[in-house]
């Protein structure tokens, strides 16, 4: 009985967080995101124009208009085709359809086309009679989630037919500060979640990436499109999600918090296992676990590295299928011991590096029972060091130091690209 309220609980979580999502942020916000801007001082750029619409149910106005919308009904805009990435332009479930081919917008009757799986980048075809491609994303701050890849390639679009780029531009929910995590090795650039040398925390907005993908000759295009950052108002480089003031929308099903990508910047290093990320859980990414893991010594391993800002907890948990996931999860239905990474200090807490001594620790335990999926972590991560310096027996210390030279040469070069 009580695993059956837990799945009838489970069932219901995606439908009560985004009845949170709707009322958090009720309050003013204090940052006004770069599509409230267009709308008003920064509207001559799409005026007279016919606008192609890169998005996802994240772009929205203050009053939770979604821009397609309001895009559709200005006056002085033609909306002509619209553009969503990994789930439907409208919805972050996976319940959607997501088809390359042509479909229809019902609330617009405009067309629309995913750019997902096979294709990445809006053809001409595609494109049709537009003049501008205005992209608007809540991006979570890491190199291996799409979006990062998605604007380049769109980017290069534009480049290719003659087009402008309009990047309406949003928080970085981890910060616009910290970076941290590989950088992308030469052979592995342009690879899904690795377009260009960035490091996996990159603590940049979209506009600003935007900027040093020009700036740095990182678009694979002779000439780069013309591009206009319309940036937001009142955001510091020093904020979290949680102190703009803007209401949660999960960008992808299975991050339901702000503490699930904290969590993310780690254990997505996971899905190149055989070990539970906690999808199907009422805490994705915060867990992880295996019915083989002998989590009470994973506990004691990651206790004796001396993390900061976080507890480690031995837990047990069973994934099970949900209806917003594409496809059931790791061990589905079965048994399995975890560990919950309990974030208390996010300023110091630090997710990348806990990610990986926890597969260190779990390859040190179970080298018989770990199983790893080398080509996707070579997309995770953007580079075979990982594989390699934890299978020659390199600490978890070793394997940071790896990376803070490069880290410390990309937050050079960023530099001439910041606007915050």
């Amino acid at each position: 009985m009580f695993a059956m309220l837990v799945s009838i609980w489970l069932s219901w979580m995606p439908l009560v967080a985004d009845a949170v999502d709707a009322v958090s942020g009720a309050a003013e916000p204090a940052v006004l995101c770069g599509a409230d801007r267009l709308f008003g001082e920064y509207i001559h750029l799409i005026s007279g124009k016919r606008v192609a619409l890169v998005s996802n149910h994240s772009g929205r106005l203050a009053d939770g208009t979604h821009l397609a919308d309001a895009l559709y009904a200005h006056p002085d805009v033609q909306l002509e085709v619209l553009f969503g990435m990994e789930f439907d332009i409208r919805s972050n479930d996976y319940a959607i359809p997501r088809d390359p081919q042509k479909t229809i917008d019902t609330p617009t009757g405009v067309t629309k086309y995913s750019l997902y799986g096979d294709i990445h980048k809006p053809t001409a075809a595609m494109l049709g009679e537009a003049e501008v491609i205005v992209f608007d994303i809540q991006e979570v701050g890491l190199r291996f989630y799409e979006h990062v890849n998605i604007l380049g390639f769109v980017m290069e679009a534009a480049a290719e037919q003659g087009l402008e780029v309009i990047v309406l531009d949003r928080p970085n929910p981890l910060n616009g500060i910290d970076m941290d995590g590989f950088v992308t090795d030469d052979k592995y650039r342009y690879t899904f979640g690795a377009y260009g040398k960035i490091p996996i925390r990159h603590g940049m907005t979209m506009g600003e990436l935007a900027k040093l993908y020009i700036g740095e000759r990182l678009l694979r295009v002779e000439d780069a499109p013309k591009l206009h950052v319309v940036p937001m108002k009142g955001w510091r480089r020093s904020m979290w999600f949680d102190d703009t003031g803007l209401p949660w929308r999960k960008p992808s099903p299975n991050l339901l918090t702000l503490d699930a990508v904290m969590a993310y910047e780690g254990t997505c290093l996971f899905e190149g296992f055989n070990v539970s990320e906690g999808r199907g859980t009422a805490r994705p990414f915060e867990y992880i676990g295996a019915p083989w893991l002998d989590n009470f010594q994973v506990v004691r391993l990651m206790d004796s590295l001396g993390f900061d800002g976080v507890d480690f907890e031995s837990v047990t948990f069973e994934p099970t299928q949900m209806p917003f996931l594409s496809r059931p999860p790791e061990f589905n239905e079965t048994h399995c011991n975890g560990v919950y990474l309990r974030i208390r200090d996010r300023n110091v807490s630090a997710g990348y590096r806990i990610g990986i001594a926890l597969v260190w620790a779990i390859n040190r335990l179970h080298p018989d029972k770990l199983v790893w999926n080398e080509q996707v972590l070579y997309r995770l991560t953007g580079t075979d060091r990982l594989i390699s310096m934890i299978k020659a027996g390199k600490t978890p210390a070793d394997i940071y130091q790896s990376w803070e030279a490069e880290v410390t040469h990309f937050k050079q070069m960023r530099t001439p690209y910041l606007m915050y």
